[in-house]
């Protein structure tokens, strides 16, 4: 074989676009096989297309307008080669002289002048020469190897085709697969409404298409896939229903039955932005922020590919009866294609009841945990085991339960002054614990309404912060509180990420670091100065 082999350029798939060409082909495919089609499963079909559309062009370049050079043949003038050494280059024989080397025996010399306008002299009848082999498309090259293009670009061949499918009119998706509209089984109004009315029997329960079909009156005469798609992608457009199956799996369910605290954020998970630079966080700073596992927080890292994750129940999430999804945990629950909300189910880790939860991706919490905490009695500060199952929609929950005892912990009472403050006073404890992040509610509906009072009071997050502290260092003969003592607190009146918080400790003249992680009000230092 030739030493000129035919190969792509090596961006060739960084650079390459999706053409009118390549969806023209999609659709094709689509009409042909009629099943609808992950991005992620038409990147091989699209690859494969491309890898055979370019050996055909390399091939067809291999002919050329002309003849292929090779030494052992004989050129008279005027005759048009094509070189393959040289990329390709075209020329044509301007003149033919005899050569002279003792060593190779009779052969040719031609002149050829190049498109370009180079110049050069080249051998003719020459039968031994290295080039004298055809050149062919080389089995090995990687860059026409489809499990190689995959594994290379892969990732940016499929974002490159997602955004190529959304532009796309022709074709529609439904939970991630695409389909050709022109395939799609006509589904009326009066098919969503029969679909409408056995949701709403179900009380909230999702349901496959497949459950819809038979009830709903639809041709069962065409391709199955056809009408199971078309119904879903009636549904979809319909304000009525909401797809909350994870990812593979396609249910539908009555917006209107879906829990309010789904539809919309619950109070004390809702966040008002606090500008801060996150350039002013310490290492320290940025690992306990990965440790409190707070949604909000701007962590810039990979999710951990982890089975299990234990968490400590902050304020907010237990008041809403929620879970955050947090870095550490985003893997352990079931996610969607497009859903904003996915319906699951947790799995008790002690008794291995089963309830009914919901993950709300946009705002990155889990939804339905509130009688599960009230019967595994845990507070705020109560260590949870979530883990992974081997079912896509089912997830264990498991507190660290133990016998009664009654230990000193934080508590929270409403002042005289209508405000929080804390105490250390002795309650009985159902479950284990973060002796940071614990904190006992004696009265949820008192601290309530202080939160409704400092909404409407306009209390800025330095004063948030400073009332907080002031309170916690009330309970420590040093006068000091560490900055995981004071996140708990502060979410107790303010819902706040740790980043802006810590932020805040760094730069802020009110307060004084005094090692670790621990901080003081800086007028106590002044007082003990004034003493």
């Amino acid at each position: 074989m030739s030493n000129a082999v035919l190969s792509l350029p090596k961006d060739y798939w960084k650079t390459i676009p999706i053409t009118k060409q390549d969806l023209e082909f999609i659709n094709s495919y689509l009409f042909e096989h009629e099943t609808p089609l992950t991005e992620l499963e038409l990147v091989p079909v699209w690859v494969n297309e491309r890898i055979r559309l370019e050996r055909m062009a390399l091939l067809n370049q291999q002919k050329g307008e002309g003849k292929t050079y090779l030494p052992k043949e004989n050129y008279k003038p005027g005759d048009r080669l094509v070189f393959p050494a040289f990329g390709w280059a075209k020329g044509k024989v301007a003149s033919v002289r005899p050569g002279v080397n003792p060593e190779v025996g009779e052969f040719s010399v031609i002149d050829v002048d190049f498109e370009d306008g180079a110049k050069k002299m080249m051998a003719a009848g020459l039968v031994e020469h290295k080039l004298n082999q055809p050149v062919d498309i080389s089995v090995d090259d990687p860059l026409l190897n489809a499990d190689e293009v995959q594994s290379m670009y892969g990732e940016e061949i499929l974002q490159k085709l997602s955004i190529a499918l959304q532009g796309d009119q022709n074709l529609v998706r439904i939970a991630g697969r695409w389909f050709p509209r022109a395939l799609l089984v006509d589904v009326n109004v009066g098919h969503l409404n029969l679909a409408e009315a056995v949701l709403d029997e179900a009380q909230g329960k999702p349901l496959p298409a497949s459950a819809l079909i038979a009830q709903v009156e639809l041709s069962e005469s065409v391709n199955s896939k056809l009408v199971e798609f078309s119904l879903n992608y009636a549904l979809q457009e319909d304000g009525r229903f909401d797809e909350v199956g994870p990812s593979g799996e396609v249910l539908w369910c009555l917006r209107r039955l879906e829990p309010e605290d789904v539809q919309k954020v619950p109070l004390w998970l809702r966040y008002a932005p606090i500008e801060y630079d996150r350039n002013l966080l310490t290492d320290d700073m940025r690992a306990f922020e990965l440790s409190v596992d707070d949604e909000l927080s701007e962590i810039d890292t990979t999710p951990v590919d982890q089975n299990e994750v234990t968490i400590s129940l902050t304020y907010p999430h237990w008041r809403a009866g929620t879970l955050p999804i947090s870095a550490r945990v985003r893997r352990l629950f079931p996610t969607a294609y497009e859903s904003s909300r996915v319906r699951f189910t947790i799995v008790n880790g002690q008794t291995k009841d089963e309830i009914p939860a919901w993950v709300v991706r946009e705002h990155r919490y889990v939804y339905g945990l509130s009688s599960f905490y009230q019967k595994q009695g845990l507070i705020p500060g109560s260590l949870i085991t979530i883990r992974k199952t081997k079912e896509p929609g089912k997830v264990v929950v498991q507190a660290k339960t133990r016998r009664p005892t009654r230990d000193w912990v934080r508590t929270v009472l409403v002042g005289s002054d209508g405000g929080i403050v804390f105490a250390m006073l002795r309650q009985n404890i159902t479950a284990d614990y973060d002796e940071r992040m614990v904190v006992y509610v004696t009265d949820v509906d008192a601290v309530d309404l202080v939160c409704e009072q400092l909404v409407k009071s306009r209390q800025t997050f330095e004063q948030a912060v400073i009332k907080s502290v002031t309170e916690m260092t009330k309970l420590n003969l040093q006068g000091h509180v560490h900055a995981q003592e004071l996140y708990s607190a502060l979410n107790i009146t303010r819902r706040c990420p740790p980043g802006p918080m810590l932020w805040l400790l760094a730069t802020s003249s009110h307060f004084k670091h005094v090692g670790d992680l621990y901080y003081r009000l800086a007028t106590d230092d002044r007082e003990q100065e004034e003493i």
